[in-house]
């Protein structure tokens, strides 16, 4: 590695790194600290223990492990190992005021910047390319997302604000959907540097010709599958998931209610009428793939999704986005709280696959019919837990990232997985359907 090409990786690790920070000052600064102290829903963390833990984890790995430094808190560990007390249960711990877990956090922040401006960013696994400084980043980044939705849970006025997404343009309608051609594609990676290890490696996937949505499945669509009585037809869901439904009497999308025969939603504090034209939110992946069902379609598998994100027929290469290889831009994707909800159904032409499919990226996560499970030839790193303990049948995945997404932590071959029972998380969906034999 030339010293140009260390100094370019220092540059963007402290441009990721600062980001972050930054995003969790927002969303730890715009709330009283009673707020912080608060336990807004027992799905969540107080959104103090997050902060604590952000610094936690960046001691941990780029202080300690990285820097070879002794601990500056080692008493503090097991307060914030997220495997060893639940969401639940975490208010109920000594844990950090917010002033110290602010500081805490801040003085480990200064001391890592200090490392890397020295590092050497090779020689060792967990140092090559900067690995380690982009796995903190993707950390505190997800930690972001995970505190913008417990904003959403939140009672009370609107602590947070933001432009609404740009509105769906382009020449006429799109087609309903898009025709995958069959055949071997690259699924995974090998070589992007922060991938992590779900991600890894790279191998040959046969995906029989599908047709996909072009876009996201819409909130008006979904009130159409509502109206037509679907969650009261037991034949369009699993045995788990009607008990779901029935067990907590769920009939719409998490956080909608009808008034008047409307449908409302509470967005960040805020009510209003459901926009029809954005891709619906907040849906589990029973009510997913119930929908499908409805539709007389499925949900697409996880090689299908990225297939459809990746693969470029032409050249027969698996692009890193469905853009091409460059970075996300705001023309691209609606990433990084920019805004606090999707765009419109149809937005960002930019963004496309070279087939014509929109919004892969950005917007919503979306639900896949796959269980979350290791590729072939998979490796955990730097540590177990991060993957290789969920994977089976119980977490079902996530692609494509949502509007909660920043770009370090989302590209086509990101990784998301979650329980199917899982509402509050910023979720939709895309359905699919076998190509007919030729």
């Amino acid at each position: 590695m030339t010293g140009q090409d260390t100094e370019a990786l220092r540059l963007r690790a402290v441009t990721a790194l600062t980001t972050a920070r930054e995003r969790t000052a927002l969303l730890t600064s715009c709330v009283e600290d009673s707020e912080l102290t608060a336990q807004h829903s027992p799905l969540m963390s107080p959104l103090v223990w997050d902060l604590a833990h952000i610094g936690n984890q960046e001691e941990q790995w780029l202080w300690r492990a990285v820097a070879g430094r002794e601990a500056l808190r080692p008493e503090i560990d097991p307060l914030y190992d997220a495997f060893r007390h639940p969401r639940a249960a975490r208010p109920s711990l000594p844990l950090l005021a917010p002033a110290e877990a602010r500081a805490y956090a801040a003085d480990v922040r200064g001391r890592v910047l200090d490392v890397l401006g020295t590092a050497r960013l090779e020689g060792r696994p967990l140092v090559d390319a900067g690995f380690a400084f982009g796995m903190i980043a993707q950390h505190e980044q997800q930690h972001d997302e995970t505190m913008l939705i417990t904003h959403q849970l939140r009672k009370g006025p609107a602590a947070l604000s933001a432009p609404a997404p740009p509105p769906s343009h382009g020449s006429g309608p799109l087609v309903h959907e898009v025709l995958v051609p069959g055949g071997p594609f690259t699924m995974g990676t090998d070589d992007e540097p922060w991938a992590l290890d779900n991600e890894r490696p790279a191998h040959t996937r046969i995906v029989p010709a599908f047709f996909v949505d072009t876009v996201p499945v819409t909130n008006g669509a979904y009130q159409a599958f509502i109206a037509d009585g679907g969650y009261r037809e037991e034949r369009w869901w699993r045995p788990e998931g009607w008990a779901q439904i029935r067990e907590h009497s769920i009939v719409a999308p998490l956080f909608w209610h009808q008034d008047g025969g409307r449908w409302l939603r509470r967005r960040f504090g805020v009510t209003e009428p459901v926009p029809e034209d954005e891709p619906v939110l907040h849906v589990s992946w029973y009510e997913a793939d119930a929908y499908a069902s409805w539709a007389g379609r499925r949900l697409p598998t996880e090689a299908e999704w990225e297939k459809a994100a990746r693969h470029d027929p032409v050249s027969g290469r698996s692009r890193r986005y469905p853009w091409g290889d460059a970075d996300p831009e705001p023309v691209h994707a609606n990433l990084g709280q920019r805004h606090l909800g999707p765009a419109p159904a149809g937005g960002y032409p930019e963004g496309a696959s070279p087939l014509g499919v929109r919004q892969l990226i950005g917007d919503v996560w979306e639900w896949t019919a796959s269980d979350f499970l290791p590729y072939p030839g998979f490796r955990a790193f730097p540590y177990k837990e991060y993957s290789e303990v969920f994977f089976g049948p119980a977490h079902k995945v996530l692609r494509g990232g949502s509007f909660a997404v920043d770009p370090v932590a989302c590209r086509g071959t990101f990784r998301n997985w979650d329980l199917p029972v899982r509402r509050q998380i910023f979720s939709g969906f895309r359905t699919a359907r076998d190509a007919e034999p030729v």
